[in-house]
């Protein structure tokens, strides 16, 4: 697999008919989560609330759009950092953290693993209860191609194959508003500190794919575009599918 210099690449992919990993590279190593925390976070409050109408009404655009206002709705209505901590315990995560304490809003800067990512999948798809595992799903098969932020998020996964694939993206340190604006419809509008990249710009893709659980997480040099990071995780992505 040809990672591009200076960028820090990990990847795990999970066989869930072989009931094992079958590809990764770096698998511990920690990225600061941007959106991808979105699925901790919804679990979490899935898991201790009966979803109303009104909560749903945030939570699909936060799963499929990436919305990043009804993520920090949720992240307050959990206490923050707790809600790391309460997930961390259910899915036997080992490399998730919650923010660090100096930012404790900041939920995007959850750090996590590619191979933490591949446990919460698999959590999602087998332990989770019914009615969580089926209203997560159906938003990650309808991810939109553009995030409500303007941003982009058809690239790695949903560029480098063909569905059926249910995905959740995330990226960070792009700006506050996308240099290109996508127009592909959807949507608008813990005693270790680990080593966040903080400073440098990360995009994620991960997912399920057929019958495998894809997990890819990069960080990019200062000042990469979003235009060049999206094209080197989308190659990167197909040379992990195809390998795997």
């Amino acid at each position: 697999m040809r990672v591009p210099a200076g960028v820090l690449a990990s990847y795990v992919v999970f066989d869930r008919k072989a009931g094992r990993v079958v590809l990764e590279r770096r698998p511990r190593q920690t990225f600061r989560s941007a959106s991808v925390v979105k699925i901790l976070i919804a679990l979490d409050y899935l898991d201790r609330h009966a979803a109303s109408a009104a909560d749903r009404a945030l939570l699909v655009p936060m799963l499929r759009s990436s919305d990043d206002k009804a993520a920090t709705e949720f992240w307050r209505r959990g206490g923050q950092k707790a809600i790391i901590e309460r997930m961390v315990r259910k899915v036997g995560l080992s490399e998730t953290a919650p923010p660090p304490a100096e930012k404790p809003g900041f939920w995007g800067y959850t750090a996590l693993s590619a191979r933490d990512v591949v446990k919460t999948y698999r959590y999602l798809l087998d332990e989770a209860p019914k009615a969580q595992r089926e209203f997560v799903l159906e938003q990650l098969r309808k991810s939109t191609p553009c995030g409500t932020d303007g941003f982009d998020q058809s690239f790695g996964i949903p560029r480098a194959v063909k569905r059926p694939w249910a995905v959740k993206q995330g990226w960070s340190g792009f700006g506050e508003v996308p240099a290109e604006p996508c127009r592909g419809g959807g949507a608008r509008g813990v005693a270790w500190r680990p080593d966040l990249g903080i400073g440098r710009p990360v995009l994620h893709t991960t997912g399920i794919v057929g019958d495998k659980i894809v997990v890819v997480l990069t960080l990019h040099p200062a000042g990469t575009s979003f235009r060049a990071a999206a094209a080197r995780i989308t190659t990167l992505t197909r040379q992990v599918c195809r390998a795997s």
